[in-house]
């Protein structure tokens, strides 16, 4: 379930068909289709990581998982990877807008990595990183991944994946 801004009302709606992805049925029995049946997102930009330390946060994401440290604005920290990034915020000195309830180590992330899983294992090992699970095949976004699990600083979940071939 959803909620949908629609015509000045909000209307919670629910999928109705397996087959059909952008039909919904809201439940005054009315039917739509979700923005034309067109996707409007591209991309992820970037995310916010609410953290207690952003000195060991950045360490563990620049050394341990090679994200490269960015500084924007008025002294803001990012941690760059590709195209994206993630903006840290020090808990109980957010930068507004924020979330509703930001917290240190309420994420649960998947990121998929350029190196084999067996280096990944490795290099973790060598800094002892505690595995806390896998190797596991499990599902990601366009296929069958395998997935160790690790916590960052805060304790949020770190997946780093490999797809399936």
């Amino acid at each position: 379930m959803a909620i949908l801004h629609f015509t000045n009302d909000i209307l919670i709606y629910r999928k109705t068909s397996q087959t059909s992805s952008n039909t919904y049925s809201i439940f005054r029995g009315r039917k739509f289709t979700l923005l034309g049946g067109k996707e409007t997102i591209k991309k992820l930009d970037h995310f916010v990581l609410t953290v207690k330390d952003i000195e060991k946060t950045t360490h563990f994401y620049t050394v341990i998982l090679g994200m490269q440290k960015e500084t924007f604005g008025e002294g803001r920290i990012a941690l760059r990877f590709g195209e994206r990034k993630i903006n840290l915020h020090q808990a109980g000195h957010e930068f507004e807008p924020k979330a509703k309830h930001p917290l240190p180590g309420s994420a649960d992330l998947c990121f998929i990595t350029k190196e084999k899983i067996e280096s990944v294992i490795s290099h973790l090992q060598k800094h002892d990183v505690e595995i806390e699970e896998g190797p596991v095949k499990r599902t990601g976004a366009v296929g069958p991944i395998v997935s160790v699990y690790i916590r960052d600083p805060d304790y949020n979940l770190i997946e780093l994946s490999n797809y399936l071939d």
